[in-house]
């Protein structure tokens, strides 16, 4: 609204020759927080607010009953805000940015809650930890491609290319929410992995520096450290987003759902592109398939490649 005004009145002073100052304005949602009144009616700020064993909440000095209000949007005068120093001395301005972006999509409400916080906090120790506490050893920086890779580690590999191009179309889309959601979901693979082979090892290194350089528009300070621990010396900032592989963006299996007269029975999982042959044989060898044909005579199966095969009996 501001923006708006000062530069309407600029290009009616003649300052300016243009009377919009955006093309397009995506404006984000409030942040909101639960309100208190004392004894008194006036309102408390909830940092002097606590809740009793019985649920009821008072005074932090006096013991004074407290009435619990409505939530709504951040204001001085209603004194439901939140000190940045406090957030910033216990919990970091990093942990603070990513709970914003990833507690709901940007153009809604946000309500402020000391869980959502510690969550994020939680979340940023453990990704501290990936780097700093492996379970195994992290190959050092520039460490040659595997020639090949085992089915596991090619799995991961290819998780960690989808993220790359998804998160970077999440926050083009201005989809904070689901670009965390995101990356969270490929930390938590590439916390399962064991370790046990070269080309885990290497795919692990290559999905941490994915993960943090992806991460470093939101938590930029904790993603700065993990960056030079893993042997970087130019600064996070200045690298450029990771570029993605297209041939890794598509599985090499589909799931094919397996119907008896047009009711689904199973589903079974094949190489992409498998013949119509295999495709028949690995759907009637089903248990759930078999149990519904038992007894009947097959009269036909028809079998759409990478879809759908349908048995009629």
């Amino acid at each position: 609204l501001y923006a708006r005004f000062f530069t309407k009145a600029l290009n009616q002073c003649g300052y300016l020759d243009v009377k919009e100052p955006f093309k397009c304005l995506f404006t984000q949602g409030m942040i909101t927080h639960r309100t208190y009144k004392d004894v008194n009616g006036k309102w408390v700020l909830p940092v002097d607010v606590k809740q009793n064993d019985d649920g009821k909440h008072v005074k932090m000095d006096d013991g004074t009953p407290v009435e619990e209000g409505r939530i709504e949007k951040m204001s001085k005068s209603k004194k439901n805000v939140v000190d940045p120093e406090d957030i910033f001395s216990g919990y970091g301005a990093d942990a603070a940015r990513l709970f914003i972006l990833s507690d709901s999509p940007p153009e809604r409400d946000l309500e402020w809650t000391e869980a959502g916080l510690e969550g994020a906090w939680r979340y940023m120790n453990r990704l501290y930890r990936m780097v700093m506490e492996p379970a195994f050893d992290i190959p050092a920086k520039d460490t040659p491609k595997p020639d090949s890779f085992g089915p596991d580690a090619m799995a991961v590999r290819r998780d960690i290319h989808r993220t790359i191009k998804e998160t970077a179309d999440h926050i083009n889309g201005f989809h904070m929410n689901k670009a965390v959601a995101r990356l969270r979901e490929l930390s938590n693979a590439l916390g399962n992995m064991k370790g046990q082979t070269d080309d885990a090892r290497w795919v692990y290194r290559e999905g941490m520096e994915a993960l943090i350089r992806c991460f470093n528009p939101m938590i930029p300070h904790i993603c700065e450290e993990l960056w030079q621990h893993l042997g970087h010396d130019e600064m996070l900032a200045k690298t450029p987003w990771p570029e993605y592989d297209k041939s890794l963006l598509e599985d090499d299996t589909v799931t094919i759902a397996v119907q008896v007269n047009g009711k689904v029975k199973a589903t079974i999982t094949l190489p992409k592109n498998a013949d119509k042959e295999a495709t028949e044989k690995e759907a009637l060898s089903s248990p759930s398939v078999q149990k519904a044909i038992d007894g009947k005579d097959i009269r036909k199966v028809i079998v759409v490649p990478n879809k759908i095969v349908n048995v009629v009996v």
